[in-house]
């Protein structure tokens, strides 16, 4: 599986399930920014970071996924975190979260970084402690289906899908949830079509529901609204990117003042 690509998306579209899971209240996901950072002039990647938006002091959140046994991974961790706050010239402090999906795959050497975790710095997560499925905030649940073993993966995932289709309406971040559960089903299943996973866990009926495809509609409305702005700084006109993205020019210029107005 995947299990980066999947955990970026995540990350990327449900922000609110990384603060869920270290213990924060969701709506904190409101006053950050996730992105995943190459640091220059080196071969680091940082899987994630959640950058504190303008006018808050909160820390900086870098994200480590660990799905294979590394022994150095921690002093990695700590030096990817300390070039990029010397690169970045960040005044934030930071908080490093590593997610692993079993104990057993931790295997890192902490004697040089033992301050860290003492002080809190560092936290480890481990998926399959986070608890019964049935108890656990359906954003959690969805990451813990990653790894679920195949029996395990079938049951937990009909639960899923039971908890968000009697939500009341499919709005965003349920529609994401279930893109995102499908998506994992298709790495775990692999023999399997997406058609053939989307009739067996009912899916299929689902997408057909007036409400799902209200809310799919929406978000789709939604990116386009925010490549808009993008748009008008590369020279295009106002009537362009309406004829472009297919939306009337109130809409693009209702947008683009509001852009103008938070910069």
């Amino acid at each position: 599986m995947k299990t980066d690509s999947i955990f970026y998306r995540l990350f990327q579209e449900v922000p609110s399930i990384f603060f869920e899971l270290i213990g924060n209240p969701p709506e904190t996901a409101n006053i950050y920014q996730f992105s995943s950072v190459e640091i220059k002039q080196t071969a680091f990647r940082i899987d994630g970071v959640f950058l504190p938006t303008q006018g808050n002091n909160n820390p900086i959140y870098f994200v480590e996924v660990q799905f294979q046994q590394d022994a150095d991974i921690y002093s990695r961790v700590v030096s990817e975190i300390f070039l990029y706050l010397r690169q970045n010239k960040s005044k934030h402090t930071w908080r490093g979260v590593i997610i692993y999906p079993s104990r057993s795959i931790d295997i890192g050497d902490i004697k040089d970084c033992h301050e860290f975790f003492s002080s809190q710095r560092l936290t480890r997560i481990y998926l399959d402690e986070l608890g019964e499925v049935a108890s656990l905030p359906i954003g959690i649940a969805t990451m813990k289906l990653i790894v679920e073993d195949e029996d395990t993966a079938i049951t937990t995932a009909r639960e899923l899908i039971n908890r968000t289709k009697q939500a009341v309406s499919l709005q965003l971040p349920q529609q994401q949830l279930l893109a995102l559960i499908e998506t994992i089903l298709v790495y775990k299943f692999p023999q399997m079509s997406r058609e053939e996973i989307e009739a067996m866990f009912g899916l299929n009926e689902l997408k057909q529901t007036r409400v799902y495809q209200e809310a799919r509609e929406e978000g789709k409305q939604e990116a386009k609204l925010e490549v808009a702005p993008r748009l008008l700084a590369l020279g295009l006109t106002v009537e362009q990117i309406a004829q472009a993205l297919e939306l009337n020019v109130a809409q693009v210029q209702q947008v683009v003042q509001q852009s103008s107005s938070n910069e």
